[in-house]
């Protein structure tokens, strides 16, 4: 049986009533990054509501930021009092108000895809809860999200709406880049478009005509050295391959390829006055 306890998002072009304390967060945080003069981009419900004009009444506002930008952006956060974490040293840390939070990601979790500085320059201009930002251009958005297939939580919805209001102005050239042998995850979220809005023509001929000649070869002639692939898109759903069929764990290279060195920030320490 279904558990009903917690409602699931529906999607809606009717805007978030966010609680005080969270947006709050949300502007200071933008606020300091911008005094600070961090390149990084706002991505997730407010990235998504900028290309397709859903929205989503988020937990949490996502920041994408190269690796190297993570530490400083965190001694800044946690300078003016926020609380600050590294939840994943790969890609994950989080800053703190209350029960709310703001995430600061510089790649997906298993590591195939990460956010450089081409990320940030290619953002467009706009603002969120009235402060100026850097929002996530739509083909970076997409590569954000190929990988969000779990049991618990798949973004292919989200991959079809931003398709379906972008494709037509997509840099189609700039996916494939981004995917790069990745591409098997593209195409299979393109079929997935395909088959909702069969009558769509965003996408252009040739980028299928690529994408598909690529799984015949493929098709025609297997690689029998190629790896199992599985951990990639969910390492708890295919645990049983890695741990009792003995395949390989390739989501391990990749984070060990990955792993930043992300440093905790020092405490701000505040004198207590003189009596």
């Amino acid at each position: 049986m279904a558990d009903t306890s917690k409602p699931l998002p529906v999607s809606s072009s009717q805007a978030p009533q966010f609680a005080p304390e969270q947006e709050y967060l949300f502007r200071e945080v933008l606020r300091i990054v911008n005094e600070d003069k961090v390149p990084c981009a706002v991505s997730g419900a407010f990235a998504l509501h900028e290309h397709t004009g859903i929205w989503r009444n988020t937990k949490d506002l996502d920041i994408f930021l190269a690796a190297d930008q993570v530490s400083r952006t965190m001694q800044a956060l946690n300078d003016v009092g926020f609380e600050t974490e590294i939840c994943d040293p790969v890609w994950l840390c989080k800053a703190r108000h209350e029960h709310y939070f703001v995430d600061l990601i510089s790649g997906m979790s298993n590591a195939v895809i990460r956010v450089d500085q081409s990320w940030i320059d290619r953002a467009s201009q706009s603002e969120v809860l009235g402060i100026p930002v850097r929002v996530l251009a739509p083909e970076e958005l997409i590569a954000s999200k190929l990988f969000v297939a779990f049991r618990e939580r798949f973004d292919g919805s989200d991959i079809a709406h931003i398709i379906y209001a972008s494709g037509n102005r997509m840099d189609w050239q700039r996916v494939l880049s981004l995917v790069g042998e990745h591409w098997g995850v593209l195409l299979w979220s393109l079929v997935l478009f395909h088959y909702v809005y069969p009558s769509s023509e965003v996408v252009p001929k040739w980028v299928w005509a690529k994408l598909l000649a690529k799984l015949q070869r493929e098709l025609e002639s297997p690689d029998s050295a190629a790896p199992f692939r599985g951990s990639l898109i969910d390492e708890r759903m295919f645990a049983i391959d890695v741990s009792e069929w003995n395949l390989e764990n390739l989501i391990e290279k990749y984070r060990v390829q990955a792993e930043p060195q992300i440093e905790e920030p020092e405490l701000k320490v505040i004198a207590e006055p003189a009596a």
